[in-house]
């Protein structure tokens, strides 16, 4: 059998992206993974992965990518995973429009620049797209309105670009991942508001998560089969949140969401103070 080729962006170490890369090349499979310009690379050395330098935001950074790839792999490509992406954790009221804008260069348009300029050579290889969703995506989960708008888009790009692939040949998954145990927080963490319940919520470790590895072994079997599903949901608590989607009311979150945020407690706090301003007659 010719030597399939697997191609992961986002592969620092930590991430998602590194679990996969190792599983892909744990099966045999020769796996080419991305790191930013200036991000360490020791974790891919050891692990004696390819590695080439990208910016997903930056379109020469891509096409010298697909240069590198091509004489590589002489101009096929089997399986293309994009899971290069960033958190911005704070409400939607006090976002702020530039960081959010980068974060979704890279979480959305990132993947559409990836898939424009690597189209080719999937389809030479009738392989397959794996696009790195999230339950974010589907609930709306406090303190994640940016992030989980991210992912909303990219799962419906991602859908539509299944049904377009199609008469290529070409598989698409989109991936809606549950929480899974990894250092995607580690830039937010000096975010500030002042309800103590967003501070433990920006630097927790999350509890239940699922492990990389064990989420990057299910995702790279489904990314190998020869009829994998349009959807693939995997990691905690994606069993409850696909049902209550499928069959719930849209406002069926609202309730959970408000005692796991304990919301009361800003409600209460917000009426306390109109109270006040209404007696001083602000």
């Amino acid at each position: 059998m010719p030597t399939k080729f697997a191609l992961v962006t986002g592969c620092g170490q930590g991430g998602i992206g590194e679990a996969l890369v190792k599983e892909y090349s744990r099966r045999g499979v020769h796996a080419i993974a991305t790191v930013l310009p200036g991000e360490a690379s020791g974790h891919l050395l050891d692990a004696g992965i390819t590695f080439f330098r990208l910016d997903v935001t930056i379109e020469k950074s891509v096409l010298d990518l697909k240069a590198s790839v091509e004489k590589l792999t002489n101009g096929r490509l089997d399986i293309l995973v994009n899971c290069a992406g960033i958190a911005y954790t704070m409400t939607a009221i006090d976002t702020d429009v530039v960081a959010v804008q980068r974060m979704f260069d890279i979480n959305v348009f990132g993947p559409m620049r990836m898939v424009h300029h690597f189209h080719g050579m999937i389809i030479r290889s009738t392989g397959t797209i794996v696009n790195i969703g999230s339950i974010g995506g589907i609930i709306p989960y406090l303190y994640g309105a940016s992030y989980n708008a991210t992912k909303a888009a990219l799962q419906h790009w991602s859908n539509t670009l299944r049904v377009e692939m199609a008469p290529f040949s070409v598989k698409v998954i989109t991936t809606i991942s549950g929480e899974v145990s990894t250092n995607i927080l580690k830039n937010d963490a000096h975010r500030k508001l002042p309800e103590e319940e967003f501070h433990r919520h920006v630097t927790r470790t999350p509890q239940g998560a699922t492990n990389r590895f064990k989420y990057a072994e299910n995702v790279v079997a489904q990314s190998l089969k020869s009829s994998p599903p349009a959807w693939f949901w995997y990691g905690s608590f994606t069993g409850m949140i696909r049902f209550l989607d499928t069959f719930g009311w849209r406002t069926v979150w609202d309730s959970m969401l408000w005692r796991m945020f304990n919301l009361g407690k800003l409600k209460q706090a917000h009426t306390l103070r109109m109270s006040k301003d209404a007696a001083l007659g602000n």
